[in-house]
């Protein structure tokens, strides 16, 4: 009797099938199910991870690769749907080129397509040294608890994974993505004396919002860039202050999202975001400035070398794979980037990529989160052969090019 083959088009259109915008049971279950049905054990670990292993005759003598995606969706949840791409997927092709066919539905492209890719390279792993660790985490799009847990972030737990370095299942466009910037969410409270608005006294909280505003503006003027991710971003998004309209206002709060790069820190920014408006505010003015509360630690920004071997063995598997699956040329393969803030964070420092099929947004608008989710079938199969190839690159094994991962 023939072994099983695994088929990632198809276990991604039942994954899709399986709604995990309110909870992941259900998909957690389909995956350690498919697990188990290829002969590999599995385990629900830290909240509700699913973490599996391929061990190498010689796990010392290679690297530890953790391959990490997530379960979870947004909601709401959109339906899945099979069928010929419509114009605004098909992603520049022209008319008179083959039919392209796509998968819509919620998770199409943020993360089941990358995770059936993961999946499908896992399963082909045989690896001659070194060791492969597929670990799926739940609550990627809420608080990454799991991750936090599983990497020994939260109080009272360890790094279960300890990896040499990290792929990271997220949609990419079939591109290495060596870096992405952080994102804190923090307050600048002002607090002032209250007073009746005829009289010359008090101390306006309201008003002082312009300093603390002005030191905000101008926070990062002399900041350097960073040579992938160029230059952080603070933008002010939620103001509140005051509450009659003859009183002057002893309180204000001003709410702001930063875009960080390496390496600041989450309490690096709080830190020096309070000394630059304490700088502008007048004395009489009480200045905080507080990170908002979380249960897990926020994501930072991380970067990985572009040399860097994982980076070159996915770049060039991508390619390779592109090419056989008739992709266009400049689709897939690049080193570049990531859009947007990731449980990658909680890997570094270890050298990560983030890779997979589909896009967060495409030329018609977004992609993931968004109604008109979905993803080319051709890019989840080219997806699946180069982790399969890049995992080979590295740990050796069926598809092994002899050391060269290109």
């Amino acid at each position: 009797m023939s072994a099983p083959s695994f088929d990632p088009v198809s276990f991604l259109e039942r994954a899709v099938r399986t709604p995990s915008h309110e909870s992941v049971d259900e998909t957690r279950e389909l995956v350690v199910e498919t697990l188990d049905r290829f002969g590999v054990e599995s385990e629900v670990v830290a909240g509700g991870c699913v973490v599996a292993e391929r061990r190498s005759p010689a796990p010392d003598a290679g690297p530890h690769l953790v391959a990490n995606t997530h379960l979870d969706t947004v909601t709401p949840h959109v339906p899945v749907e099979r069928g010929e791409a419509r114009e605004d997927e098909r992603g520049g092709a022209a008319s008179g080129d083959p039919p392209i066919e796509v998968i819509r539905g919620r998770g199409a492209c943020d993360a089941k397509g990358p995770l059936a890719a993961l999946l499908s390279g896992f399963l082909a792993a045989d690896p001659e040294r070194g060791r492969l660790t597929l670990a799926l985490t739940p609550d990627e799009e809420s608080l990454s608890l799991g991750a936090a847990a599983l990497t020994g972030r939260l109080p009272g737990t360890e790094d279960r994974l300890d990896a040499d370095c990290f792929l990271v299942g997220e949609p990419t466009g079939l591109d290495a993505c060596t870096a992405a910037k952080g994102r804190f969410q923090g307050t600048v409270e002002l607090s002032g004396v209250a007073a009746h608005a005829a009289e010359f006294a008090g101390a306006n909280a309201v008003a002082a919002a312009e300093d603390a505003l002005a030191a905000v503006r101008t926070f990062d003027a002399d900041a350097d860039e960073h040579p992938q991710l160029g230059a952080p971003k603070l933008t002010p998004t939620v103001i509140e202050g005051g509450g009659a309209t003859n009183q002057v206002p002893a309180d204000c709060a001003i709410t702001v999202d930063r875009r960080s790069v390496p390496p600041e820190t989450a309490e690096g920014f709080r830190s020096s975001l309070a000394a630059a408006v304490r700088a502008r505010v007048p004395d009489d003015i009480g200045v905080e400035v507080a990170l908002t509360d979380r249960a897990s630690p926020f994501f930072e920004a991380f970067s990985t070398d572009p040399d860097h071997e994982l980076v070159e063995a996915v770049a060039g598997a991508a390619r390779a794979a592109a090419d056989s699956t008739g992709l266009p040329a400049d689709r897939g393969g690049s080193v570049r980037p990531f859009g947007a803030a990731t449980e990658a964070s909680y890997f570094a420092p270890a050298p990560t990529v983030v890779f997979g099929p589909g896009d967060l947004a495409d030329d018609a608008g977004a992609v993931a989160h968004s109604e008109r989710e979905y993803v080319r079938v051709s890019e989840v199969t080219a997806a699946a052969a180069a982790v399969e190839r890049a995992i080979a690159g590295l740990l050796g094994g069926p598809g092994s090019t002899g050391g060269d991962p290109a």
